[in-house]
């Protein structure tokens, strides 16, 4: 496991994994659901996605976005990166191998919250990206209900970041297996004292 931090580290969030072999939660079935790639434009028109110009800028940028449907209701959605990606509270990007995908950008509408929606978006974008072998998704400090959802689909936490109190990242060991891969990913150095 990791070792001390300097006195005054903030923790910036973790990031967690699911490759290909490994198992899915069951989660059972949620009546009504349906989760989908959208291809289109006119699907994606939602007051809390983003503008269209945002959309083709992100397809462009190799990015896919997933939709959550109940009924003819958008319950939630999120993105998948296939070629770079970026996490802007931390100032980072980076390049993905094309077995990688990075999840980002979720969001469940306020009606739908407290349903069981995430981890079953999540699945079923896991299920959906069939050529990816790796995917990763992260979310920031005392973020519980993502974290929840996140572990609830089965993911495992495989490093904490920290910011120094010299403003440097670091990562922390939370899954020995693949820590190395997850710090790789972004870039940061495994935290050593």
């Amino acid at each position: 496991m990791s070792t001390a931090l300097p006195v005054g580290s903030q923790d910036m969030g973790a990031l967690y994994a699911w490759w290909r072999d490994d198992p899915l939660s069951m989660l059972a079935p949620l009546p009504g659901l349906i989760v989908q790639r959208c291809t289109e434009l006119a699907g994606a028109q939602h007051v809390l996605i983003q503008d269209l110009g945002e959309v083709r800028k992100r397809w462009l940028e190799g990015h896919r976005l997933y939709l959550a449907w109940m009924g003819r209701q958008i319950a939630a959605f999120g993105w998948v990166a296939t070629r770079t990606a970026e996490i802007g509270e931390l100032a980072l990007r980076f390049s993905l191998s094309p077995d990688d995908r990075y999840l980002w950008d979720f969001l469940t509408m306020p009606s739908w919250r407290g349903q069981g929606i995430y981890p079953r978006l999540l699945q079923a974008i896991l299920r959906l990206e069939e050529t990816g072998k790796r995917f990763w998704i992260g979310h920031g400090p005392n973020n519980v209900a993502s974290a929840h959802g996140i572990l609830r689909a089965g993911f495992r936490k495989v490093i904490q970041v920290w910011r120094l109190p010299d403003g440097k990242l670091v990562c922390t060991t939370c899954d020995d297996q693949r820590a190395e891969a997850g710090a790789a990913l972004l870039g940061l150095p495994l935290w050593r004292s």
